[in-house]
Parts: C-alpha cells; sequence; structure tokens
C-alpha cells in the first residue's frame, strides 16, 4: 500500500460531509463521488429554474474538503430572509459557474481552486436525470418525493430516468482506490440513486479496493422501518452484485434517550445490531462507538429540508477505517491477484 492511501468516498450530502472532515487527515488523495440525483431544497429550486446540474452534494463535499476556512464559511452562508431565504450561497456560486463556463466540471474545478480543496469532488455522472421509483402502482418522480414516501411493496423498484453513466473520472478514481467508502445517507434518495448508475456496479466488482459500507445509525420510517445492519448490505449488493461489499462497519454503542425521543416521535428507531444475521452476508462485520457525542443543531436559515440530528463521531469512523486498511491488506492483496491473474 502506499504511504498516503488512496480514498474514495461515495455518498452524498450530510453522511460525505461528515466523514470527508476526518478523513482529510488520513490522506490528501482523497476523492469525492456525488451523488446527482437531488431535486429538493436550495438544490431543486436552481435545478428547475436554471437548468443546471444540482450543486448542493457536491458544495457540501467541497466545504469539508476545503481548507481556507474564510471561502468555506462564503460557501456554506445560507440567506435568512427575503426572496433568497434558504438559498445556500455556495449552490448559487456553482449554478453561476457552471452557466458562465458552460461546463459543470469547469465549475468545479474553478470552486476547488476558491476553496483550496485537498483531494477533489467528482460528480458520479454528467448526465441530466430524475430519479425514480415505482411502488406496487404508485410511481414516484423526483429524489425529493421519494425521500418522503412510505414504500408498501417489497417488489419495488428504483431507476433513473433517463439511463446516466458513469463519469469516466469517477471510475478511474475507483480503479486507482485503495479503499472505497460507501458513506452513510438517505438510503433511497441518495446511495441506492449512486448504485444505479450504470457502469458503477461493474467497476465496484472490478476494483481491487477494500470497499466498506458505514451503516447509517437510525432506520427511516416508512423506508427502513426495522432493517438491520444485514439488510443494508443486501439491498447494496442487489445493485452491486453479490459480495461486492468487503467490510460493513456499524455503531454498536447505545444512543443518548433524549436523542432517541426527538427520532421516536417521527417512527425512527436505531437500526438492528443482533448477531445472529451477520452469518449470511460474506461482508466481514465491525462493529464500534460511533456516535457523536454532540447534538447537531440545524442551521435555522435552512429551511427547506430536514437534517438528521444524530451522526457519526467522523474522527472514529477515520479510526476504524484506519485499521481496517491495516487489517485487511492480506484480502486487499489477494484481489489484486486475482485481478492480474484474469487479464493476462
Amino acid at each position: 500500500m502506499r504511504t498516503q492511501p488512496r480514498i474514495v468516498v461515495l455518498g452524498g450530502g450530510t453522511g460525505s460531509f461528515t466523514l470527508l472532515q476526518s478523513l482529510k487527515q488520513l490522506s490528501s488523495h482523497l476523492t469525492a463521488i456525488v451523488n446527482m440525483s437531488d431535486d429538493g431544497g436550495s438544490t431543486g429550486v436552481l435545478r428547475d429554474e436554471l437548468g443546471v446540474l444540482p450543486p448542493g452534494d457536491v458544495r457540501q463535499c467541497l466545504v469539508a474538503l476545503s481548507d481556507t476556512p474564510a471561502v468555506r464559511d462564503l460557501f456554506s452562508y445560507r440567506f435568512s430572509e427575503g426572496r433568497f431565504r434558504g438559498q445556500s450561497l455556495g449552490n448559487i456560486i456553482l449554478s453561476g459557474l457552471e452557466l458562465q463556463y458552460g461546463s459543470f466540471e469547469d465549475a468545479i474545478r474553478i470552486a476547488s481552486e476558491l476553496l483550496n480543496v485537498q483531494g477533489q469532488v467528482v460528480p458520479v455522472t454528467l448526465q441530466k436525470h430524475i430519479l425514480m421509483l415505482r411502488d406496487g402502482r404508485k410511481v414516484i418522480q423526483g429524489e425529493s418525493h421519494i425521500s418522503n414516501h412510505a414504500i408498501e411493496h417489497p417488489t419495488h423498484r428504483l431507476w433513473l430516468e433517463p439511463e446516466a453513466h458513469i463519469n469516466p473520472q469517477a471510475k478511474a478514481a475507483i480503479l486507482e482506490a485503495d479503499l472505497v467508502v460507501i458513506a452513510p445517507g438517505n438510503f433511497y434518495s441518495s446511495l441506492l440513486p449512486i448504485c444505479t448508475v450504470e457502469g458503477v456496479a461493474a467497476v465496484i466488482q472490478e476494483t481491487t479496493a477494500q470497499v466498506v459500507s458505514v451503516t447509517n445509525l437510525v432506520n427511516k420510517h416508512g423506508q427502513t422501518n426495522g432493517w438491520h445492519v444485514v439488510d443494508y448490505v443486501r439491498q447494496l449488493e442487489n445493485r452491486l452484485g453479490a459480495g461486492a461489499i468487503d467490510v460493513v462497519l456499524y455503531n454498536d454503542q447505545p444512543i443518548s434517550d433524549d436523542l432517541l425521543k426527538k427520532y421516536a416521535a417521527e417512527g425512527e428507531f436505531p437500526v438492528e445490531i443482533n448477531p445472529l444475521p451477520f452469518s449470511n452476508v460474506q461482508a466481514r462485520a465491525v462493529g464500534a462507538p460511533l456516535v457523536a457525542e454532540d447534538i447537531i443543531l440545524q442551521d435555522p436559515a435552512d429551511t427547506a429540508i430536514r437534517r438528521t440530528l444524530i451522526r457519526h463521531d467522523a474522527a472514529r469512523v477515520c479510526l476504524e477505517l484506519q485499521k481496517i486498511l491495516v487489517e485487511d491488506a492480506a484480502v486487499r492483496n489477494a484481489k489484486r491477484s486475482k485481478v492480474l491473474s484474469s487479464h493476462p
């Protein structure tokens, strides 16, 4: 393994933002591959009115990797009143750059220079699309509507319309990685959309990196009710292929009663961790205390979307990922040998 591992984080929004802030202390060879299905909140307004690609999750990842506090704060600023109430200044800047230069890639490049980003932020696809869900006879259109939809049928289907293909830059980053981390996040509106992009499953199967899924702390009411850690692995592998997940990292620490009460009021409870189901998946299960002790308060100007209060302790997650890199070096080398032998 290189002195500094090449790490790729798949996700979008708060989950990736939280992990990236600590992972940049572990390696400067960081790539955040970002979900591009977002159509809610500040992002949704810009996408609808200007026809731009969704900037919100990209902006969060850029801010997480920034080493310039003043500019980072500028990109994080939200207007609290007037016609721009709830709008993120960083989202507006990214959309303006895309319109000015005719390229979202150029917009990210220029914003990365302004923010002095350590690593790179890469959209999983550069093709405009809409996230779709069929649930029985119902068809739900758009990430923001799907996020709020209570799924009723076990045979539901998620897809992108039109079909979107993996960004070559994202593909290259995954193939060159030592570690691929699937960040926690909204499962149906953030994580599965990335896995649904054409070409993502194939490159995850091809990479010699260790693929680690960091499981959510809390199940989402109406979508992942009663899920065990193993259910998350199974659903990811339904998209990515059997055995795609090498390690699943999950929280085994009790969550405070005060926080649980806030979530229980909306029907949301911690992900199940009883040991028996772990034998049903190939992935190595690693449990650790991963809950942040501080309660995260939502920006009062951020009124369009409800943000999570229970967050992962990014430093603890980073420590566990370091251990996985060391402990699973032999597994990673075996994967590389297998790939080399299949490409004489």
